[in-house]
């Protein structure tokens, strides 16, 4: 059973698509965890922001008027 652990422990130490994995996974902690503190931090502002959207869509109001654009 020693020698199973031994052998196990090796092939683990010796495997480097594991530190690849590592290498994944703190660079998608990098990115997503700044992320996910602004988005904390902004919450009421975001929340306030995305309602008041939703709230001219519903009503159809908009800021500008579709016959005065030019294109």
């Amino acid at each position: 059973m020693l020698k199973f652990f031994s052998r196990k422990a090796k092939a683990l130490y010796s495997d480097e698509q594991g530190a690849d994995m590592v290498e994944y996974v703190l660079i998608v902690a990098a990115v997503a965890l700044p992320l996910l503190a602004v988005i904390i931090w902004f919450w009421k502002d975001i929340s306030m922001w995305v309602s008041e959207k939703y709230a001219d869509i519903r009503t159809g109001g908009g800021d500008t008027d579709p016959g005065t654009i030019n294109h």
